[in-house]
């Protein structure tokens, strides 16, 4: 108990209100891939284990598309560009197009034609189209050294201050005195150094100002962190606010497709039996291929966000770590279940925030299987889901 004790006397409280911020974006991520697998899974009953390699070549993408607007390293080197709204929307809509077209492609060659043989036979395709399009990627793609995009395509750099406690106003102005004596014992030597040999050959007033200036920026760093540690601030990255609000927009546009369409209600009609949703005239094969169509535009534009805002380097490997954890949200929040899929990914990136936050990095990735073991025991329909038993 003395252990458990120290160890939440050691956590960094202050920094808590922060790092949920930062899951907030990080499950923004998670919920749009998890809604592919949800959407798939509501209506084939199949989980689309190459959903993962769809959003990394959304993010390929999304970086290709970059280059073609002028953001490639060797156009950044002959000039610097300015980049605006319309270029992100540009890069959002190539990816979820492309990453829509592939989608189609992989359900029409792999999934359909085992449509009628037993499940494990679709699942092991999809784990064989995974491992196709990741090393067949990597012929392809470039992946050494790792590109990435380059954020100055990215106009919305940058957080916004929130200040959740003022600053102690007699910390503050020390800080500011301590940073004007630093300026003037930096400019002091400054001018020194201007009769100086070199700094490493330095006259006895060259090493007298020196020391002054030391003295004087260590004073000013101790008293600044004071005076920061008076206060807190929140910092809420603009790029995490645009992905939270994109994945809400795009979650409810879902949910009034799913409910309030003619599509939506052949969605649901398929879900629960193809035959007798083909005896009333819906073309199964089509409803199919809009659902792969929904599920793989929403993986793109998580993989352009992901891409652009949090700048993650690429290869065709690096979305196989965020499928699972998806998948994981996927389930916990009820797969099939469209707004269990958000709340499966936020809470799915709280988890691991907390993790890091707690000093326990290390254990980042697996919690991820923690947490599916615990609501396969415990809930098994997820959280929003139900619980009926299912033969396979």
């Amino acid at each position: 108990m003395d252990s458990g004790l120290h160890l939440v006397a050691g956590l960094d409280w202050g920094a808590l209100p922060q790092n949920l911020i930062l899951a907030i974006g990080l499950g923004a991520v998670y919920a749009l891939i998890a809604l592919g697998y949800t959407m798939v899974y509501g209506v084939l009953k199949l989980i689309n284990f190459a959903h993962s390699e769809v959003f990394m070549l959304g993010a390929y993408t999304a970086l290709f598309t970059s280059y073609w607007l002028g953001f490639s390293p060797e156009a950044l080197q002959q000039a610097s560009r300015e980049s605006n709204w319309l270029n992100l929307l540009m890069m959002l809509l190539a990816s979820m197009v492309f990453c829509a077209v592939v989608g189609v492609i992989i359900e029409f060659f792999a999934y359909r034609p085992m449509r009628d043989q037993p499940r494990i036979a679709s699942l092991i395709t999809a784990i064989g189209v995974s491992l196709l399009i990741q090393y067949g990627g990597a012929l392809v793609l470039p992946v050494s050294p790792p590109p990435s995009i380059n954020e100055a395509v990215n106009p919305y750099r940058g957080s916004i201050p929130v200040q959740l406690i003022a600053q102690n106003p007699a910390l503050a102005a020390e800080a500011a005195k301590a940073k004007e004596a630093f300026d003037v014992a930096d400019a002091a030597f400054q001018e020194q150094m201007k009769a100086e040999r070199s700094e490493f050959d330095l006259s006895p007033r060259g090493l007298e100002l020196r020391t002054a200036k030391q003295v004087a920026e260590r004073n000013y760093r101790t008293v600044r962190k004071k005076a920061e540690d008076s206060g807190r601030e929140l910092s809420i990255p603009k790029g995490q606010m645009i992905m939270f609000g994109t994945t809400v927009m795009l979650m409810a546009v879902l949910t009034w497709l799913v409910l309030k369409t003619r599509t939506g209600r052949a969605m649901r009609a398929a879900s629960h039996d193809f035959d007798t949703a083909s005896l009333m005239g819906i073309s199964v094969n089509r409803i199919v291929t809009i659902t792969f169509i929904i599920g793989s535009a929403l993986a793109g534009a998580g993989a352009m966000m992901q891409a652009t805002f949090i700048g993650t380097p690429l290869t065709t490997f690096y979305a196989v770590s965020l499928g699972v954890k998806a998948f994981v949200a996927a389930v916990l929040g009820g797969i099939g279940n469209i707004p269990g899929a958000v709340l499966g990914g936020m809470l799915m990136a709280l988890a691991e925030t907390l993790v890091v936050w707690m000093g326990k990095s290390e254990w980042k990735d697996a919690i991820a299987f923690v947490i599916l073991i615990v609501v396969l025991l415990f809930r098994p329909g997820g959280l929003l889901g139900s619980a009926k038993v299912e033969k396979v």
